[in-house]
């Protein structure tokens, strides 16, 4: 689907649906200042809301620029929008100026060439360093972080308050109140866990002092055993869990089905549309020592210019203008999306108490995947979840999986 504003007027007019992106300037980059820019974003299960913060922007946007059109496509986020990216690097004609990316997609792009260096359009920034570097690589800053995902853990607080539970302070307390509460009442999986949620498990691995590159250390593997004790009968049965998603724990949370789940700051409208409405919380999710916090991965899309940009000055302004502080709180307020400038998530926290565990996650330290085209190799081989699922179904030990998947993410290295 692609929408088409028309901004001489400063009035949007009309969607046009297509199939193909409308043709380019060729060219490897310029700085036409009419015409129509081009923008990518990602697709959303639920994209009405989405939408309607785009329009309001676009309207704002186009009514600053006499004689500028805006054509919005939306892009899925299947894997395979790395073959659309890589297409529109290559070819000027099919490239946008302005897109959205995953923060996990950088290095890969970044390799490619295919986006435009901003260090100098984005300096001032009102963000933390940290999170500028998820749009970085050797020092150039490749696009504007506009949100980030953050895991915490949901709980159900009446099937607490029934058995006389209060939640878990560290992953040894985790998985045995995912133990009592399944054998308290069968019906319901203790936590929901699944053997296809990468970034369910790495806090584990993070916790214990392991890494995604050291698979194979004592200190990985003893964080890939506490994320798989989860993945047992006594928990979360292997053979209804082994396959699931993050996307899948979190339906099953929402769903009633699951007494605990792993879940974002963004899965807040899921959870509320589910059975489970009105009956969770939220706390950080725990480390192996009591009251300490497991590192949580910081995910979140950016927003960038292209190499091939015909419209540079334009894409800048519309980067900039989307990832603002008004503009990301409307993207938290209509999507749940948390925002990256400082300022923007000290307003929305508060007023919004449900945020907090997210926000003391982040203060406790956020982890990041490699920076590297390899990770897109290790991501897209399922790796780390099929490592996962033949401890969970009794295919390897703890050490025949580490060391396999080792052995996997070395050669994404191109090492030996």
């Amino acid at each position: 689907m692609k929408f088409l504003y028309f901004g001489a007027a400063g009035t949007a007019l009309i969607a046009l649906t297509a199939c193909a992106p409308s043709t380019a300037p060729a060219g490897g980059g310029a700085d036409e200042k009419t015409g129509t820019l081009r923008v990518w974003l990602f697709d959303e299960p639920n994209r009405a809301p989405k939408d309607k913060v785009i329009n309001e922007a676009i309207k704002e946007f186009t009514a600053a620029h006499a004689e500028v059109k805006v054509e919005v496509s939306y892009v899925p986020t299947t894997p395979a929008r790395h073959e659309k990216f890589k297409g529109a690097f290559n070819d000027p004609a099919s490239s946008p100026d302005v897109a959205e990316y995953g923060n996990t997609d950088l290095a890969e792009y970044a390799a490619a060439g295919g986006f435009a260096d901003l260090t100098a359009d984005l300096k001032g920034q009102d963000m933390t360093p940290e999170l500028l570097q998820s749009a970085a690589v050797d020092g150039k800053q490749y696009g504007l972080p506009w949100f980030i995902g953050v895991r915490a853990l949901y709980y159900r607080t009446d099937v607490f308050d029934e058995l006389g539970l209060k939640p878990p302070t560290s992953i040894g307390e985790l998985t045995e109140t995912a133990r009592t509460i399944r054998k308290k009442k069968p019906d319901l999986y203790g936590m929901a866990v699944g053997g296809e949620n990468t970034f369910g498990a790495l806090p584990f691995v993070w916790d214990a002092g392991g890494d995604i590159t050291s698979l194979d250390s004592a200190e990985s593997r003893k964080g890939v055993k506490a994320y798989t004790d989860l993945l047992t009968d006594e928990i979360c049965p292997p053979q209804a869990c082994v396959s699931l998603t993050g996307g899948k724990t979190v339906e099953l949370f929402a769903g009633g089905k699951a007494a605990m789940g792993i879940g974002g700051n963004f899965n807040r409208s899921a959870m509320d549309a589910g059975a489970a409405a009105g009956k969770y919380a939220v706390v950080p999710l725990p480390g192996s020592a009591k009251g300490s916090i497991a590192p949580a991965f910081a995910g979140g899309n950016n927003l960038g210019v292209m190499k091939n940009v015909q419209h540079r000055t334009l894409a800048v302004d519309f980067v900039k203008l989307l990832g603002s502080k008004a503009y990301q709180i409307k993207m938290y307020e209509a999507m749940g999306n948390l925002p990256t400038l400082t300022a923007a998530r000290e307003e929305i926290a508060a007023k919004d108490a449900f945020l907090k565990p997210f926000l003391d996650t982040v203060a406790k330290g956020t982890k990041f995947v490699p920076i590297d085209p390899a990770w897109v190799k290790i991501d897209n081989g399922k790796v780390i979840p099929t490592m996962l699922q033949k401890i969970a179904t009794g295919q390897a030990t703890v050490d025949e999986a580490t060391t396999e998947a080792a052995t996997a993410v070395k050669a994404a290295f191109g090492q030996s």
